[in-house]
């Protein structure tokens, strides 16, 4: 049985899934680490495989993105070193069967195509991914299935550091819903500002990225905060957790079908 291993390595977060042809067999979310090394990831690695009954030998691929560039060339050496492969990664020149209409092209952060390659797939086009990350991106790909464009903005986890860091007696806060958006104190207040206000924001800017369009999109949410924020923010119509490594597969397949990169 031949597994592939799919990474998403982001500034907060380093996703790993581990598929079994369409099926995501297994997956787990990683603080990203910058100063960690190759032999580090991979004792990190296999004790995640082992923890779910996977041996490395049964890695038969890779696919990487990565928005982290000191991080890339540690995680192509943990590819080859303790799995064996040299692995898919995307960046400029991979096939993805996506016509880029950004310029320049290259510039496109890697997780924005595959956020798209993987909504398209899912739910054709014209479709909007939000992807609530460091950043939170608005990726938008049109019916013809090209990569339009898209916003980014600040992500919920940034705004709430630089409140507590640039005003001197606010204190630092979860990003979650207070339950009402009147804060009856300052932490209340805080919350309501950053998940609602935050809510709002991306409300907004779906309707704009629709009237813009000019014709119904499809609005699907991703990243860590997805699951806790999208339930108040009634534009996004699906929810998925794992877009980016299902993505990560169709491209890996794409290249594997095409006989190489």
């Amino acid at each position: 049985m031949s597994l592939l291993l799919t990474i998403d390595a982001g500034n907060t977060n380093t996703v790993l899934g581990v598929h079994h042809g369409a099926q995501l067999q297994a997956h787990w979310r990683l603080t990203t680490r910058r100063e960690q090394t190759a032999d580090e990831y991979g004792i990190l690695v296999r004790n995640l495989f082992a923890s779910s009954g996977i041996e490395p030998g049964q890695i038969g691929g890779v696919a990487l993105a990565s928005v982290v560039p000191p991080l890339t060339p540690v995680l192509v050496a943990l590819s080859r070193q303790y799995l064996g492969q040299d692995p898919l990664v995307v960046e400029p020149g991979v096939r993805t069967g996506m016509p880029i209409l950004y310029e320049p092209p290259g510039d496109v952060g890697a997780d924005r195509i595959v956020n798209g390659v993987a909504a398209f797939a899912a739910y054709g086009g014209p479709v909007i991914v939000v992807d609530f990350g460091t950043a939170t991106t608005f990726d938008v790909v049109t019916k013809k299935g090209e990569y339009l464009g898209g916003v980014i903005c600040p992500g919920v986890g940034i705004s709430a550091d630089a409140l507590f860091q640039r005003a001197a007696r606010l204190p630092r806060v979860d990003v979650r819903n207070p339950g009402r958006v009147i804060g009856r104190s300052t932490v209340g207040s805080m919350q309501s500002g950053l998940y609602f206000g935050y809510a709002s924001m991306v409300e907004g800017l779906i309707r704009r990225i629709r009237a813009e369009l000019g014709e119904p999109a499809k609005a699907v949410a991703t990243g860590g905060l997805a699951e806790s924020i999208a339930p108040d923010i009634p534009s996004i119509e699906a929810v998925d957790p794992v877009l980016t490594l299902t993505g990560l597969r169709l491209i890996w397949e794409r290249n594997r079908a095409s006989g190489g990169r």
